[in-house]
C-alpha cells in the first residue's frame, strides 16, 4: 500500500469519524428508542462528585454511544457481525432455532433467594387465606432445544423444584403444565413473555392447585390482533432480520369491569387496550401494561376472590382468571408499597398467589414487600 493511499484511507476515515460527531451534536436528543424499547442516557452533569467518581466519563460514553447518528443501523450491524462470526449470543439473547430469540438465565445471587423465600413464608405465617406460590420457567428452559449446542444457562427445572421444597405456600406445577407441550407456541419468539396460549396452560395448573375446573381450549376461538409484533429479545438483541410475533387472543372482554391504578388514582381499564397495537410495546395491549393495582370484577358473583402478587406475565394470563373468579387483585410490588396483610383482610380476598416467571423472580429487588 503506498504512503499517498494510507493518507487517504486515515483521512477519509477521520472525516467519516468527525462528520458522524458533527451531525450527531447538530441532531436534537431523543428520549426514547421505540426499537431498543427503553429510555436512552441524558447528558452527563459535571461536578467534582461525577468526576471523582468516573460516573461522568461513563455516562458520557453512553450518551455518546445513545446518540450516535445512525445508531440503530449500527446495533443491527453489530449483531450481523456477531453472527457471521459464528456467535450464538449478542447481549445475553441466544440466536436459536425455528427464528427464537432466547434470553439467558444466569445463576441466581443466593443470599437474596433465601431472604426472598423468607419472606414468602412470611406471608403465609401473615396470612389467614391460603397462599399460592408458582414460578413460570423461561424460554430457555421448555425451549431448550431451540438453543445453540451447549449454550449455557441455568437449571430452571432443578432450581424450581429446589425452591418449591423449601416453600411454605402450595405450590402451582406450572413447569409441568408446559413442558408437554413443548412444541407449540407457548413464548413468542421474539419476547420473554409467554403467549396467550401459554397462559392458558398457566392457568388451568393454577386453577388445578386450587381445586377448580380446568378450562377446555375447544370451547375458546383463537383471535389473531397483530401479526407485527416484536419484543424485547429483538430490542435487546439488535437482531433485526427475523419475521414479527403474532399476538392471539382467546377470552372476550365482555362482562368484565376492570379499574386501572396507573398514577395511584382509579381509572377505568380494559382487558385490552387496543391503542398498544400500534405502538412498539404490543404487549401492554394485555391490561394496558405495568401499574400498581388493577381490579378485575366478573359476573361469577358466586366465585372466590383472589390476589395476585404479579409481574407482566399475568397481564397475558387475567383474561383466563376472569372465567373462575369473582374478582382477580393484581398487586405489583414495584409500584405498590401498601401492605398486603391489609390488602387482604379489607378487601376479604379469599385466597393469593405469588406469581413470576422465574427470571423474574431472581432479579426482583422487591420481594421482602411480601412481609409486610
Amino acid at each position: 500500500m503506498s504512503k499517498k493511499f494510507s493518507v487517504f484511507l486515515t483521512a477519509l476515515f477521520c472525516a467519516f469519524i468527525g462528520g458522524a460527531a458533527v451531525i450527531s451534536l447538530l441532531l436534537p436528543d431523543k428520549a426514547f428508542s421505540p426499537l431498543e424499547n427503553r429510555y436512552l442516557q441524558k447528558p452527563p452533569k459535571l461536578s467534582l462528585e461525577t468526576l471523582n467518581s468516573g460516573k461522568f466519563m461513563k455516562d458520557a460514553e453512553d450518551y455518546v454511544s445513545d446518540h450516535i447518528v445512525g445508531r440503530d443501523f449500527w446495533v443491527a450491524a453489530k449483531a450481523w457481525s456477531e453472527r457471521l462470526s459464528g456467535k450464538k449470543e449478542n447481549n445475553g439473547v441466544y440466536f436459536g432455532a425455528q427464528d427464537t430469540l432466547i434470553t439467558r438465565v444466569d445463576a441466581p445471587d443466593q443470599s437474596k433467594l433465601d431472604k426472598d423465600m423468607a419472606a414468602l413464608d412470611a406471608l403465609v405465617g401473615n396470612l389467614s387465606v391460603p397462599v399460592y406460590f408458582g414460578l413460570i420457567p423461561s424460554a430457555a428452559e421448555i425451549w431448550k432445544d431451540r438453543l445453540p449446542a451447549g449454550a449455557p444457562t441455568l437449571d430452571e427445572k432443578d432450581l424450581i423444584h429446589q425452591l418449591y421444597f423449601s416453600a411454605g405456600a402450595s405450590t402451582i406445577d406450572l413447569y409441568g403444565a408446559l413442558a408437554p407441550h413443548s412444541g407449540e407456541d407457548l413464548y413468542y419468539r421474539t419476547d420473554h413473555h409467554w403467549t396467550s396460549l401459554g397462559a392458558f396452560y398457566g392457568a388451568n395448573a393454577l386453577f388445578q392447585a386450587m381445586g377448580l375446573e380446568p378450562l377446555e381450549l375447544d370451547s375458546y376461538q383463537k383471535t389473531t390482533v397483530t401479526d407485527q409484533f416484536y419484543g424485547t429479545g429483538f430490542s435487546t438483541s439488535g437482531v433485526r432480520w427475523l419475521p414479527p410475533d403474532r399476538i392471539d387472543t382467546y377470552v372476550p372482554d365482555q362482562g368484565v369491569k376492570v379499574t386501572s391504578y396507573f398514577k395511584g388514582m382509579p381509572e377505568e381499564g380494559s382487558l385490552y387496550v387496543d391503542s398498544y397495537l400500534e405502538e412498539k410495546d404490543k404487549y401492554s395491549y394485555f391490561l394496558g401494561g405495568n401499574q400498581a393495582l388493577c381490579v378485575i370484577e366478573t359476573e361469577h358473583t358466586d366465585a372466590p376472590r383472589v390476589l395476585v402478587v404479579r409481574d407482566s406475565y399475568s397481564d397475558s394470563l387475567a383474561p383466563f382468571l376472569t372465567e373462575r373468579f369473582s374478582q382477580i387483585h393484581l398487586f405489583d410490588l414495584r409500584y405498590n408499597l401498601n401492605s398486603i396483610q391489609r390488602y387482604v383482610e379489607d378487601q376479604e380476598i379469599d385466597a393469593v398467589v405469588v406469581l413470576y416467571s422465574l427470571p423474574n423472580f431472581l432479579s426482583d429487588q422487591n420481594l421482602g414487600l411480601l412481609a409486610r
